[in-house]
């Protein structure tokens, strides 16, 4: 696993600051909000998901290449080409590849589900 500048940035936040580092790298998330919740718990809770979280980062940067992913949440990441696919149960982060499967409903591969106005006008 290679370590680059960005990683190391990211740990010397963490070592400072746990949240400032979890919020780098999830956002405004339940991730961040758990960091801040272990933080407050002791100080190395905080520090040891912050670390955990840069791991889970440096194996996407590792698996799907700098870029090429995008955080899901709970410390999973998702490749970044054509993100959030509709599909029957919702919207999912993966995109399908290939061609579809036989029978395979049209939605699940990109085409927009049909809308209804329920008698509004245009």
């Amino acid at each position: 696993m290679t370590v680059r500048g960005d990683d190391v940035c990211l740990i010397l936040v963490a070592i400072l600051f746990p949240p400032a580092a979890a919020f780098l790298i999830a956002g405004c998330s339940c991730d961040l909000l758990i960091n801040i919740c272990l933080t407050c718990l002791g100080y190395l809770p905080g520090h040891l998901h912050a670390f955990w979280l840069i791991y889970r980062k440096m194996k996407a940067d590792e698996e799907f290449g700098q870029g090429g992913y995008i955080y899901i949440g709970n410390g999973q990441y998702g490749p970044s080409q054509g993100a959030f696919v509709d599909t029957p149960y919702g919207q999912s982060p993966y995109a399908p590849t290939g061609p579809p499967p036989a029978g395979a409903p049209a939605n699940q591969y990109g085409a927009a589900p049909p809308v209804q106005n329920y008698g509004a006008t245009r």
